[in-house]
């Protein structure tokens, strides 16, 4: 009987503070400042769990990383940068979508709706959330998720995983993600050039 309790305890923890917050007392920060708020990848999931039909889960990340390395389930990919040809040693460079707030505007009503943008590791999502501020969407209604989808960079120089995303984030927190792709949440502009 004791036993089970201790499992049953044991179980409540590690749903509540996955292994990867427990290492090394990882802790949410955000990243700048921006408006509207943070909070962390499980805070988004109960919030879209409570209010499915006016709270909206957005993939700010380019098109590349939203296919092939995944996404949350019932995210929409809405880049705030595009991935150009121009590449360097540093990799290819990006550019603004320009389009990006009315790409917002399109799908979402500034009045009612609550907007919670997630990026790789939570740099990107905060200026989405300025845009979406700027274009008109209440800032107590625009929310970046600290850690975004893969979690922030492990910054131990001895670690097999120094500079690769590792604590907390979507991904880590083991909330629903996938690699599907569903034309009703992939960036519609692209869609519609079918």
């Amino acid at each position: 009987m004791k036993l089970t309790k201790k499992l049953i305890l044991l179980t409540i923890i590690l749903f509540l503070f996955p292994a990867s917050t427990l290492a090394a007392g990882f802790e949410y920060k955000p990243h700048k400042e921006h408006k509207g708020g943070d909070i962390t990848p499980v805070e988004a999931y109960r919030m879209l769990k409570a209010n499915a039909k006016t709270t909206f889960l957005i993939d700010v990340r380019t098109r590349a990383e939203y296919e092939f390395v995944g996404h949350a389930e019932d995210a929409y990919n809405i880049p705030f940068m595009f991935l150009t040809n121009d590449a360097s040693p540093m990799g290819y460079k990006l550019v603004f979508n320009h389009d990006f707030t009315k790409a917002l505007l399109a799908l979402f009503n500034p009045e009612k709706d609550t907007l919670l943008f997630y990026c790789k590791n939570g740099h990107r999502s905060v200026m989405a959330a300025d845009a979406a501020v700027k274009a008109g969407f209440s800032e107590a209604r625009v929310f970046s998720i600290m850690g975004g989808f893969e979690g922030d960079p492990d910054r131990n120089p001895e670690s097999i995983y120094y500079d690769k995303p590792y604590y907390g984030g979507w991904k880590q927190e083991g909330l629903p993600w996938t690699y599907n792709m569903d034309s009703r949440l992939m960036y519609q502009p692209d869609v519609e050039k079918k």
